[in-house]
């Protein structure tokens, strides 16, 4: 496996402890449908480059259904991050997803991330010898598809640690080979201030909810996004509508007003991917930017 590291979740621990003798199984949480050949052992697992996992591990792994592991270089761990503001960790959906604090970064109910991703990439359909703005990467699903689609992606997360985990997760490995997509850390708030007028011919814009990044969904930033932007360039804006149900507040209505008083038009909901569409006019469009 590329970079000698191997995934495992409660799913494939529990097929291991089933076992007795050599087993192929998919050790790369199922980005691809390759196998790998492990043998299962009374003293634990061993793995195709040596390493030995003891049993008492994978009966670990194997009861921890919410958890990513991975073994590298003869070690076992987990693929998460505790700090002082929070908990980090890769959740095993297909593809994985992040979670904070307990809270995920994509849609896994309804949908997985994966159609997530495209429901949100499919509204503004990127296409060959496009730039695209990707404001806030996450584990950079978007971003891949989108360069997939034929645009030059540039993407941007402030998180290190969110960073951290998207070069453990092999599903987000296209990221960092140095192909359609280039990665900046950084506040997208204060990055897109260093980008030239009309830069952009689309924009997706996939923002933390609005209680811990309140300043992404402000008029300020929305005029910085239509600067960006060509005439006749796309936006998307994922919101969700958590406060329309739970609160009568609705969240996507504020937006909508705030991105017509930026400049924007055709701003509208796109109900299968929860959030706004809308674009810059072709012609006549410098209501946006600086003040």
């Amino acid at each position: 496996m590329e970079g000698g590291i191997y995934f495992l979740t409660s799913r494939e621990a529990r097929r291991l402890l089933l076992t007795r003798g050599p087993v192929r199984i998919n050790l790369d949480l199922r980005k691809t449908n390759r196998t790998w050949e492990v043998e299962m052992r009374d003293d634990g697992a061993l793995f195709p480059d040596g390493t030995l996992v003891e049993r008492c591990i994978i009966e670990r792994i194997a009861g921890d259904e919410g958890s990513v592991y991975f073994v590298k270089n003869g070690g076992v761990y987990k693929a998460a991050i505790a700090t002082d503001a929070g908990f980090y960790k890769l959740v095993p959906t297909i593809p994985p997803t992040i979670e904070i604090n307990g809270i995920r970064m994509h849609r896994t109910k309804e949908v997985n991330p994966l159609q997530d991703t495209r429901n949100k990439v499919n509204t503004v359909m990127p296409k060959e010898g496009e730039t695209v703005l990707d404001t806030c990467m996450g584990l950079g699903y978007t971003a891949i598809e989108a360069s997939r689609r034929g645009a030059y992606v540039i993407t941007i997360e402030k998180d290190l640690h969110v960073i951290e985990l998207a070069r453990i997760n092999p599903w987000s490995r296209e990221l960092f080979t140095g192909g359609k997509v280039q990665v900046i850390q950084g506040d997208a708030f204060e990055v897109v201030k260093k980008f030239n007028d009309e830069s952009f011919d689309a924009v997706i814009h996939d923002p933390p909810r609005f209680s811990l990044a309140g300043h992404l969904y402000s008029e300020e930033f929305y005029r910085e996004l239509f600067r960006i932007l060509k005439p006749g360039g796309r936006l998307f804006h994922y919101v969700g509508n958590p406060g329309k149900r739970y609160r009568r507040k609705d969240l996507q209505k504020g937006v909508m007003e705030r991105l017509r008083k930026a400049g924007f038009v055709g701003v509208r909901r796109v109900e299968e991917a929860l959030g706004i569409v809308a674009k810059k006019p072709k012609y006549g469009a410098k209501t946006g930017g600086r003040d």
